[in-house]
């Protein structure tokens, strides 16, 4: 993967695209920050793949909101931790709409990996999932929690990885 841009075809024209990163991690710092997520993010900088994780990508006195967006739609992937504690995450939900708003305008690919959780529970927001959505609804804007839960859905219904009982299963919807 090119580190500052790469060509694609279009059935047009040729067009040139740039991104600054090649994947944006999506994840819940609880969950997985100091586990799964890092040895990941090693992973990818192994392979000279360019990653934005969010403790090492944000330019300090800047809004963090923004400047997760930002990163997202300079981003060609994004990969999305779906883990317990994801969906009880404000900032983990807004990143994930903008993540689905990007693929849809823009074309970014998102990969999915369901980590010791049910793909069905992220879709269907059940499980932990479904116990978050109930407290955000009393606490947020109901529009802002629509929007969270047809993210979930539309990307729980990509192909994916689920990861559970630290055994690699690929999964399809």
């Amino acid at each position: 993967m090119s580190k500052q841009g790469a060509s694609t075809l279009s059935p047009s024209s040729y067009m040139i695209s740039w991104w600054k990163y090649d994947v944006f991690l999506s994840f819940s710092g609880v969950d997985t920050r100091r586990s799964f997520t890092d040895h990941l993010l090693a992973a990818l900088k192994r392979k000279g793949i360019l990653t934005f994780k969010d403790d090492e990508g944000l330019d300090r006195g800047k809004s963090i909101l923004l400047e997760l967006f930002k990163a997202i739609e300079e981003s060609r992937f994004a990969i999305i931790i779906f883990s317990k504690n994801y969906a009880s995450s404000r900032w983990c939900l807004d990143e994930l709409a903008e993540i689905v708003r990007c693929r849809e305008e823009k074309g970014l690919t998102i990969l999915p990996i369901f980590y010791d959780v049910n793909p069905f529970d992220v879709r269907k927001q059940t499980g932990t999932f479904g116990q978050a959505f109930n407290t955000h609804e009393d606490k947020e804007n109901i529009k802002m929690v629509e929007t969270w839960r047809v993210a979930l859905e539309k990307v729980a219904n990509l192909s994916g990885w689920h990861l559970q009982d630290r055994q690699r299963k690929h999964f399809k919807p």
